[in-house]
């Protein structure tokens, strides 16, 4: 079993705080979804912890929104945030950081160049796949529009903003790597083993 230390917990406690920095900077969209920037915050979680720091950093964020804290976007937060059309979404979130940090300690951490980049978009791709499917399929239920017009509401306005997203955080943690792997090496090094 992994161990939870004083350093692991302040990382978890750090990157869940980042998603709740994230989330009021949206733009509301009439499908009812908003362009966040909490989903580079969930990648960053989980290129950087890993799979078990990054979901569970990402799940402490979703849990202060369930419990009513106003983190999520538009300052809103409490159970209703999480049945409501969005809330698919916000719930995959911790998922897609277990499955892009699984894939990325698994297959990219230790790469080099292109392919250690090739890796982390490969890794979020993977991810959003997660959220997407979890974020529609509420969408759907919810609403009852057809599976064509939810892609259009919720999907298709979000691919270039996701993929830029995406292109932010694979610059953004090589250079995050070198200075969390001074601080926290060895915490990082066996929690993802």
């Amino acid at each position: 079993m992994k161990k939870f230390t004083v350093k692991t917990i302040v990382l978890c406690a750090m990157f869940a705080a980042l998603c709740c920095a994230t989330a009021p900077i949206s733009i509301p969209l009439p499908g009812g979804v908003p362009i966040t920037l909490q989903t580079a915050a969930v990648f960053l979680a989980a290129l950087l912890l890993g799979p078990l720091y990054g979901f569970v950093a990402v799940l402490v964020y979703v849990l202060l929104g369930a419990v009513g804290l106003p983190v999520f976007a538009g300052f809103s937060g409490g159970i209703g945030s999480l049945v409501g059309m969005s809330g698919g979404f916000i719930m995959s979130w911790p998922f897609a950081a277990l499955l892009a940090g699984f894939i990325y300690f698994k297959f990219g951490r230790n790469k080099k160049g292109v392919v250690k980049y090739a890796e982390m978009i490969v890794a979020m791709l993977l991810g959003s796949v997660v959220i997407y499917v979890v974020g529609l399929t509420q969408f759907i239920f919810l609403t009852k529009m057809s599976i064509q017009a939810s892609l259009l509401a919720c999907m298709v306005p979000f691919i270039p903003g996701d993929l830029l997203k995406m292109v932010l955080v694979a610059i953004i943690v090589p250079v995050l790597e070198k200075a969390m792997k001074m601080i926290f090496a060895d915490e990082l090094a066996s929690a993802n083993a």
